[in-house]
């Protein structure tokens, strides 16, 4: 690839398959960088080798697509330093970070005479049973992967990363549950609050539950009745278990469906998929219910999102 073509492919590629990110770097011509990702179920796995460079997720960002990812960095090469509510996190090889995409960040990554490398796995925040603001106050330093959870989470993402040209997707979907589990005890050791772990029967459903509807979000047929009957309760009980979350079963649905369609329509390589067949993708059948609940969510109807790069900010959420 030439090289003055290799940042914009850069760009187009984690957007893609990580997130809208503003990158610049400093040497255009010299820039060289590496992706590999791994799809784990509900859960994913990246690994990225790049030299120096630097990666702002803004708040307009956010707003034109974010997959609401924890992402839990494993720094194997380089220096990585995050910036984020006016606090500054230096990075070196060995260390664990955590971060998340609904929050913005400016991340810088220093290369030596090597490319940086750094592993992320990304974990759906609703399967991380623990507040939102305090996980992202306890983040705020890196932590060593030597010892304790943070040695099991880093052994096994660098194993991932290893086996990643091996590994069948049907098999590595498997690997789910065991890259949340990890990921939540590391997050819980964070917070001091290893005695929560395992979480209780309703916990462990209730995030079950999630990562169900999440894989199967696509299916126009997906409803209450449908997850209660996959999961061997009632459609009373499955409600009870989205009781104070703030969404009930169908808006968790389309709440979700509706963020797929909104990073689809901006993805260059569906440019050739119409509004209404980007909608069908993701389980809306009727292109008008579609486009309303679209503009209800957004503010602006799916095509105007869809030519503006990106919705404008608005109130209702």
């Amino acid at each position: 690839m030439p090289p003055a073509d290799r940042v914009d492919w850069w760009r187009e590629i984690t957007s893609r398959d990580l997130v809208p990110t503003a990158i610049t770097v400093g040497d255009a011509g010299g820039f060289q960088a590496a992706a590999d990702h791994l799809q784990l179920g509900a859960a994913g796995m990246s690994a990225l080798e790049f030299t120096s460079l630097r990666s702002d997720r803004t708040r307009r960002l956010i707003r034109s697509s974010d997959p609401e990812w924890w992402e839990f960095g494993f720094v194997r090469a380089g220096t990585m330093l995050l910036e984020r509510d006016r606090t500054r996190t230096v990075a070196g090889a060995g260390d664990m970070l955590l971060f998340g995409t609904s929050h913005p960040y400016e991340a810088h990554a220093f290369a030596d005479a090597e490319p940086a490398r750094l592993l992320l796995l990304h974990i759906p925040r609703s399967c991380v049973p623990f507040p939102e603001r305090r996980l992202l106050g306890s983040a705020s330093r890196p932590f060593p992967s030597q010892s304790g959870p943070g040695a099991l989470l880093a052994r096994f993402m660098a194993g991932c990363a290893e086996q990643m040209a091996s590994l069948d997707a049907s098999v590595a979907r498997h690997l789910e549950p065991a890259a949340i589990g990890l990921a939540t005890a590391f997050a819980a050791s964070l917070m001091g609050e290893e005695d929560r772990m395992p979480p209780t029967r309703q916990e462990a459903l209730a995030l079950q539950v999630r990562t169900f509807v999440l894989d199967h979000l696509h299916e126009p047929g997906l409803s209450p009745a449908v997850i209660a009957a996959a999961h061997g309760i009632s459609v009373r009980y499955l409600h009870h278990l989205f009781h104070g979350s703030g969404e009930s079963v169908g808006e968790f649905i389309r709440s979700r469906r509706l963020r797929k369609c909104c990073a689809d329509l901006l993805d260059p390589a569906l440019k050739n998929v119409t509004v209404s067949e980007v909608g069908a993708r993701w389980g809306f059948q009727d292109g008008s219910s579609f486009n309303r609940a679209f503009k209800a969510r957004y503010g602006i109807p799916p095509g105007e999102h869809r030519r503006l790069g990106g919705p404008r900010p608005h109130n209702g959420g």
